[in-house]
């Protein structure tokens, strides 16, 4: 493969969450060939990595020539998280604000483990693009989801690796409803519908209650950001289709 063929190919961190499956059709508008990648760190919501494979098997649904642009899947075993911190995303305790100001939802050095890996995969596999579903404008707290993080850790692994890497982290400046709308722009009614009913955000990992934005509890951090979103997108729409009236 030249060197061209290479630079249009891109990895997406893919975990089967909104966010995630968002930044998989953005990516697949944009490159030629998209690999993926998903970690085991033993969450509590592990049931979105079985949500992922099902998101992957009805891309088509949405555009017919995105399956054929997939390249190779990647769940990389990193249960070593679990045990290097008492979180709430790995065990089973309250979900609260902490005295450092951090959510007990924060998993120290994920992002950048996640990361790291992406892009040892990507090195291996001549791919030059990085994308992550990282979030300031409308995110739960994390330092590892700023924009300064992101490309601090484009600069350590392009200088770790000597290579020419690029981190994409296209809803970093959106809210939940500019993510609602981003996926309607990529793939329409579709991919959203695709959303709402494959994907999964909850951190308890709840699957069997239904809302209009999708699965979850309703009560946990994640799902009041996608509910909101949803609902929030929803009233932007109207207003703007009240306005083209």
């Amino acid at each position: 493969m030249t060197e061209k063929e290479h630079s249009n190919q891109a990895i997406v961190l893919f975990s089967g969450g909104q966010d995630s499956t968002t930044c998989l059709a953005w990516a697949l508008a944009r490159f030629s060939r998209v690999a993926t990648v998903a970690f085991d760190y033993r969450q509590r919501h592990g049931v979105e990595l079985a949500c992922r494979a099902d998101v992957l098997a009805r891309l088509g649904d949405v555009n017919p020539g995105w399956p054929s642009m997939l390249g190779e899947d990647h769940l990389i075993d990193l249960g070593l998280l679990a045990g290097l911190g008492d979180t709430a995303l790995t065990r089973d305790v309250e979900i609260r604000m902490q005295d450092n100001g951090l959510p007990s939802t924060f998993v120290p050095g994920r992002n950048l483990l996640f990361l790291t890996v992406a892009a040892a995969i990507a090195y291996r596999s001549g791919i030059r693009h990085i994308v992550g579903g990282m979030c300031e404008t409308d995110y739960s707290g994390y330092p590892d989801c700023r924009d300064d993080t992101v490309k601090a850790m484009q600069l350590a692994l392009n200088l770790g690796m000597d290579a020419h890497f690029v981190l994409h982290t296209p809803l970093m400046w959106l809210d939940k409803a500019d993510t609602w709308k981003l996926a309607e722009d990529l793939g329409g009614t579709a991919l959203v519908a695709l959303i709402g009913e494959h994907s999964h955000t909850c951190y308890l990992g709840e699957r069997t209650r239904r809302w209009e934005w999708g699965y979850g509890c309703g009560d946990c951090p994640a799902c009041r950001l996608r509910a909101d979103g949803w609902a929030r997108y929803l009233g932007r729409a109207a207003a703007h289709a009240s306005n083209a009236g």
